[in-house]
């Protein structure tokens, strides 16, 4: 339990700005107001935009408080604050978050644009699976930024993983047709694949995957696929323009959401889930090597809202 709180604490710490940014004006409102009217969900409604959650997701999020409160016939505002953190939640609860991944022989493409902490969220997760007990392989397929290469060696030595990289300007499909070839023949449990995310150029981005894909799909039927975009925190609403242009050239499984600890922005997490339909599956606080963890809607609504985690009994 002591590392799963370790990490809540960070969680809280991480979120900071984003609380400063939202809570403070949250909890102001359920003091401030005698009565539940619309001036009290306006309110509400301003906060939470101004916090990154978005437009849509805010709307979506006061309706359904409005509801709930109907439902309870409540009358204090101060009894809202824990059905709009339930109001949040339901926002980001996409079922059962998979990481089925973990079970199964897999490959994972992680995309992403230049510095988002692509790389390093690869280095990261193979770095945790590795400690899990699997046998990991990573590819260096962000072959045009030569930084990329060589920052993913050094993941790799540091979390004692094999590392399956060409030279710079090298063809990333060719870089995964090798990296597929290790993994079945050491037996590997994950072969994650660090791409390139040339937003910029989608059209090449996209025959790109598409040319990766149907390597795997050829010569790797068997394996489990995930496709994980990673997003940088601080750039709040862009990060979902972002996510929503990678949708259009990927088929998209999950979000990994990083340097959450240094935005006031953190109600991006709710707003990607809630309006694109794809679950955030990690998010990052930090620079250390589990800094990078694995979501979870309600740790993350109560580390917003500073609520300590009651033990589970």
């Amino acid at each position: 339990m002591g590392e799963k709180k370790g990490f809540f604490g960070k969680l809280v710490a991480g979120l900071q700005k984003t609380r400063d940014n939202i809570i403070a004006g949250v909890d102001s409102i359920f003091n401030g107001f005698s009565a539940i009217d619309d001036e009290f969900y306006e309110e509400i409604e301003e906060i939470l935009i101004m916090g990154d959650l978005g437009i849509q997701t805010t709307t979506s999020i006061v309706e359904d408080l409005r509801k709930k409160v109907k439902e309870k016939n409540i009358k204090d505002p101060s009894e809202c604050k824990q059905l709009l953190m339930d109001s949040i939640m339901e926002q980001m609860d996409l079922g059962e978050n998979a990481y089925e991944f973990e079970k199964r022989r897999s490959v994972l493409l992680i995309i992403g644009v230049n510095g988002v902490g692509k790389t390093t969220s690869v280095g990261k997760l193979a770095g945790q699976m590795k400690d899990d007990g699997k046998k990991v392989i990573v590819a260096a397929a962000d072959t045009f930024r030569a930084a990329a290469i060589e920052q993913l060696t050094e993941w790799a030595r540091r979390a004692n993983v094999d590392i399956i990289a060409q030279q710079e300007g090298s063809d990333p499909a060719a870089v995964v047709y090798d990296a597929v070839a290790a993994a079945k023949s050491r037996q590997a449990d994950i072969l994650i694949c660090d791409t390139a995310g040339r937003l910029h150029n989608k059209k090449n981005l996209m025959e790109e995957l598409k040319k990766i894909n149907r390597i795997i799909d050829k010569e790797y039927p068997e394996a489990y696929r995930e496709t994980l975009v990673v997003l940088d925190g601080t750039t709040g609403q862009n990060a979902l323009v972002q996510a929503k242009q990678f949708m259009e050239v990927a088929d998209i499984t999950g979000i990994i959401l990083t340097k959450l600890d240094g935005t006031a922005k953190g109600g991006i997490a709710v707003a990607i889930q809630s309006e694109l339909g794809i679950p955030v599956k990690y998010i990052g606080v930090g620079e250390k090597i589990d800094d990078l963890q694995k979501f979870n809607a309600k740790e993350f609504v109560n580390a917003l809202f500073h609520v300590e985690e009651k033990e589970e009994a």
